[in-house]
């Protein structure tokens, strides 16, 4: 994945996050939850696309 790409996701789901936090009434509790597991998510997602976390979401099994 080029660098553009990443960029573009990161924008697209920023905006998204931006739109649910602005337009969607909801409690300041379940807001701070959203945002909080979109930013884990995209930071992990970020991790397997430079490499750093390589093994998640391929499990090997060693016989």
């Amino acid at each position: 994945m080029d660098l553009f790409s990443i960029i573009i996701v990161l924008v697209v789901a920023g905006v998204l996050l931006w739109l649910i936090n602005t337009y969607v009434p909801m409690q300041g509790t379940i807001k701070s939850l959203l945002n909080g597991v979109v930013i884990i998510v995209l930071v992990i997602w970020l991790l397997q696309v430079f490499g750093v976390l390589s093994g998640i979401g391929s499990p090997r099994i060693h016989t």
